[in-house]
C-alpha cells in the first residue's frame, strides 16, 4: 500500500493533467482568438440562452484562474490519490463524476430558488426583458441599471466553473474512510482529525451559503458534492460486503 500511495494513480493523474490543459487552452484561445472556453463549457442556469446539457460535466474541467485551479488540484492530489489507491480507478472515477454532477444539480436547484425569489420583485415586463435581452447585454460586459433586473441577469447568465463540487466529495469520502487521520492545518497550524475537519468545512459552507446568497462562490455546489458523496458511499456500504 505504501508503494502505491507514493505515486499518483492513473485517474487522479489524468484529472490533474486535463484540468491544467483546459486552463491553458482557455488562456490561449482567449488571448489569440477572443474565445472563452469558460463561457462555452461553464454551467449556466437552465433558462439561459447559453445553457447546454453537457455543461453539467464540462464545468468541472474549467477554472477561473491559476489560484482556483491550484487549490482544487492540490486537494484532489492530496486526498484523491489515497482514495483511488484504496478503491481502485473505476470506483474512484464513478465517485468523482457522481459527486461533481450531483454538486451541479444541487447548485441548479438553489439557483432556481434564487431566481424565483428575484422574479417575485419584478414585473412580468421586466422579467421578459431580461430573458430576451439579458444574455446579449451580459456578453457585452454590461448589465441593467435596475437592481432587480441586474441581479436576475447575473443569476441567469454567469457560468459556474470548477471541480470544487467533486473535490468536496473527495474530501467527504476521505473523512468517512479515514476519520481519525490527523491533518495539519495551515491557519491556524494545529492538527485536527479528518472527521472534524470535514464537519467544520461543511458547516462553514452551509453558513456562507445561507448568509451570502448571490456571491461569486457556489457554496451549495460544494455542499452538493459532499451530500451526493455521502449518499453514494452509504449505497455502496449497503450493497457490498467490503466497507468503502
Amino acid at each position: 500500500m505504501i508503494g502505491r500511495l507514493g505515486g499518483i494513480p492513473l485517474v487522479v493523474k489524468n484529472l490533474l493533467i486535463i484540468n491544467a490543459l483546459m486552463l491553458l487552452a482557455d488562456f490561449v484561445l482567449a488571448g489569440s482568438f477572443g474565445i472563452r472556453l469558460t463561457h462555452i463549457l461553464g454551467l449556466y442556469y437552465f433558462e439561459s440562452d447559453y445553457f447546454q446539457p453537457y455543461q453539467f460535466i464540462t464545468h468541472m474541467f474549467m477554472h477561473g484562474g491559476m489560484a482556483h485551479l491550484f487549490f482544487n488540484m492540490f486537494a484532489l492530489w492530496m486526498f484523491g490519490r489515497v482514495l483511488e489507491s484504496v478503491w481502485g480507478g473505476k470506483r474512484f472515477f464513478i465517485y468523482y463524476f457522481f459527486t461533481g454532477i450531483g454538486a451541479a444539480v444541487l447548485h441548479t436547484v438553489v439557483n432556481f430558488i434564487e431566481v424565483q425569489s428575484i422574479m417575485g420583485g419584478l414585473t412580468a415586463e421586466q422579467i421578459a426583458t431580461v430573458r430576451e435581452e439579458g444574455a446579449e447585454i451580459w456578453a457585452s460586459q454590461r448589465n441593467f441599471m435596475h437592481q432587480g433586473m441586474a441581479d436576475l441577469n447575473r443569476a441567469m447568465n454567469i457560468p459556474t466553473v470548477g471541480a470544487s463540487g467533486a473535490v468536496f466529495g473527495v474530501l467527504l469520502a476521505f473523512g468517512m474512510l479515514f476519520p481519525n487521520t490527523r491533518l495539519m492545518l495551515l491557519f491556524p497550524p494545529i492538527p485536527i482529525k479528518a472527521k472534524y475537519f470535514v464537519i467544520a468545512y461543511g458547516a462553514i459552507e452551509l453558513y456562507l451559503g445561507l448568509t451570502r446568497p448571490g456571491s461569486n462562490i457556489a457554496h451549495f455546489a460544494h455542499l452538493g458534492g459532499m451530500l451526493f458523496g455521502f449518499i453514494l458511499i452509504k449505497y455502496w456500504n449497503r450493497n457490498t460486503r467490503k466497507f468503502f
